[in-house]
């Protein structure tokens, strides 16, 4: 082999829907070193559209595809409830395993994946593209290096209009509680509760409630909470689908002794610092923003972190363990919710 020529990772996508496209774009920007080479996905029409775009063999199973051997790793994109079954079927083929969030539906189920994970002696991932969003990685950066001061307080907003419009069929998957595990909190709420992770450090108790204004829904699609962290810092969370129209929003506020930071709706909106000095307000700098202000870029920036992980044995940006305190967080949220009290975590 050419020295000069770095080696590829050969990647199986499980699941072609419409997260594989975003991963598909994120490998084209920012992973080059990630080689699709099977496609699979139990829909055949699926599996041949993602096959025309990668030029990799389409599968309608992981079993069929692993008896073609012609991968390392595979990422798994597939409704919440299946992917303890997958991911420990690749672990037994000694596959590296990069798997979208949540990990899994229970506690048990994602005990059940690590340990999988320790035994295999691969790589494992969960994949949550908040760590890499560009705005949330430097506001820890700004937060580390004191800018803010002592934080205060924080608040995160997340949620819209509903993305399937109501009565259509078949239903979403997500709308199903036994394949969801949960609503829009363990779902796209991850994505917010994260940051807040990333910034105010563990959250040790919860204080929610949550709410059904999407019937269809069996998961809550309203979700309001207060978060206290092991810090004594306490954060508001909430997070809506609704079948109607919204206006924009604000999605994070970090407050701390010396200064404010605004974040606005959208992965390519602004992001404002708040001091004595600026109290008008003022953008972030580009260089504390590398790759601009456009989350998308996310899912290519944590696959080539999983690539350097298996062909470098470098330390991803965050363990698999991680991705357990958004799911421990959205149920102690749902515990909450029965029993109206505060529930703790990481009890």
């Amino acid at each position: 082999m050419n020295p000069r020529v770095k080696p590829q990772l050969r990647l199986a996508f499980v699941g072609c829907g419409g997260i594989a496209q975003s991963h598909w774009q994120g490998i084209q920007h920012h992973a080059s070193r990630v080689q699709v080479t099977a496609v699979i996905d139990s829909h055949p029409e699926q599996a041949r559209q993602m096959a025309a775009l990668t030029g990799a063999p389409p599968f309608d199973c992981l079993e069929a595809a692993l008896a073609a051997d012609d991968f390392d790793a595979v990422d798994i994109m597939l409704p919440h409830h299946l992917h303890e079954e997958v991911a420990l079927q690749a672990f037994a083929a000694g596959k590296h395993v990069l798997l979208e969030k949540p990990m899994s539906t229970t506690l048990d189920s994602c005990d059940r994946i690590l340990a999988a994970a320790e035994a295999a002696g691969t790589v494992f991932m969960v994949a949550e593209q908040a760590e890499y969003w560009p705005d949330a990685v430097a506001i820890r950066q700004l937060i580390g290096a004191g800018a803010l001061g002592e934080l205060v307080t924080a608040s995160a907003l997340f949620g819209g209009n509903t993305p399937v419009p109501l009565g259509s069929t078949p239903r979403p998957w997500r709308y199903d509680l036994k394949a969801a595990g949960g609503g829009i909190t363990i779902d796209g709420g991850a994505h917010w509760i994260r940051p807040l992770r990333m910034w105010l450090g563990e959250i040790d108790e919860v204080l929610a409630t949550v709410g059904h204004p999407v019937a269809e829904m069996e998961g809550e699609s309203l979700a309001r909470a207060l978060f206290r962290f092991q810090s004594g810092v306490v954060a508001g969370f909430a997070a809506m689908s609704a079948g109607f129209e919204v206006g924009p929003k604000e999605e994070f506020r970090i407050t701390g002794t010396l200064g404010e930071i605004v974040v606005y709706w959208g992965g390519s909106g602004r992001v404002v610092f708040f001091d004595r000095q600026t109290p008008q307000g003022r953008d972030l700098p580009p260089d504390l923003l590398p790759h601009g202000k456009n989350r998308e870029a996310a899912f290519g920036l944590e696959l080539d972190d999983f690539c350097h992980a298996v062909l470098e044995g470098r330390s991803l940006a965050a363990g698999p363990e991680v991705s357990l305190g958004e799911l421990r967080t959205g149920l102690a949220m749902y515990r909450s919710a029965q029993t109206r009290n505060w529930e703790k975590v990481w009890a």
